[in-house]
């Protein structure tokens, strides 16, 4: 029995890596789609362009996540980083502008004590 715990061990790193791949990819679309859907986030706060930009990218490899459920871990890894290519400088962006915008915030960052 232990023989075939340590046989299947490889396989089993494999699967769950896999796995964690496809849950990570997964985590990502939803929670982006939360990001630019809800009113409290960033719903009525990105402009038109940018909002765009997220929902074709989000919906482009959501279409690939559904038609392609037993996609290799590298393949959920490379749409993660296209997507995230995309969507984090857009959300970085709307935050540093948002930081800027703070009252009583210095240039450099330091509030005067």
């Amino acid at each position: 029995m232990i023989k075939d715990a340590e046989k299947f061990a490889d396989q089993d790193k494999k699967a769950k890596e896999k796995i964690d791949a496809r849950n990570n990819l997964d985590n990502y679309l939803h929670t982006m789609r939360n990001t630019i859907n809800d009113k409290e986030k960033l719903a009525e706060k990105l402009d038109a362009v940018d909002k765009e930009k997220i929902k074709e990218v989000l919906k482009t490899h959501q279409d690939w996540y559904d038609a392609h459920p037993e996609a290799e871990k590298e393949e959920y890894e490379e749409h993660l980083k296209d997507i995230t290519a995309t969507c984090d400088p857009i959300i970085a962006k709307h935050y540093k502008a948002k930081g800027a915008e703070q009252p009583g915030a210095e240039q450099d960052g330091h509030e005067d004590l």
